[in-house]
């Protein structure tokens, strides 16, 4: 083989392996920033998705409205303590505190409970059990979509501002 034929062999070859150079780069490029961005904190209870908010709804009947009223209405007297020192499931509509609370705070207490000095005053006693071990992440977000999406605007609007600002600390 001819010094000419073996320097045009090598030029063919060479772009090759840019092409998979660059090609390796771009992977690395698109795997950190997935990994970036999924790690982010991020709602993902969507109350204007139908789809979620229907499984959601599904979801709490199972799950949630044996406590919490199958109108999100929550136990008579929510507001007093029961005999037991502890308190009535709230409810989940308007009249109740749930739409003061940040996503990543209902997403977890709905996911580990209402945990003592974490989610609670430390010390507090909750009926509240976590369903961490029942139903997946997809469908606490669902649940919550479902509750988010039976708030009348001025909550909703006020819980993201909640939401937002808690995200940027």
């Amino acid at each position: 083989m001819s010094k000419s034929s073996r320097s045009n062999s090598r030029a063919k070859r060479k772009p090759d392996l840019g092409w998979l150079i660059v090609a390796l780069i771009l992977f690395a490029a698109a795997a950190a920033t997935w990994s970036f961005l999924s790690k982010r904190e991020t709602s993902r209870a969507d109350p204007d998705d139908r789809d979620q908010v229907a499984r959601g709804q599904a979801v709490y009947e199972q799950h949630c409205a044996s406590c919490h009223g199958l109108r999100l209405e929550g136990q008579p007297n929510w507001q007093t303590r029961l005999p037991n020192g502890r308190m009535p499931a709230p409810p989940h509509d308007a009249s109740g505190h749930t739409w003061h609370h940040p996503d990543r705070v209902l997403f977890g207490i709905t996911k580990e409970g209402l945990v003592p000095g974490r989610y609670a005053p430390p010390g507090y006693q909750s009926d509240m059990p976590g369903f961490g071990g029942v139903l997946a992440d997809s469908d606490i977000w669902a649940v919550l979509a479902y509750i988010m999406s039976r708030w009348p605007e001025r909550a909703r609007v006020a819980q993201r501002d909640i939401d937002a600002r808690n995200r940027s600390r």
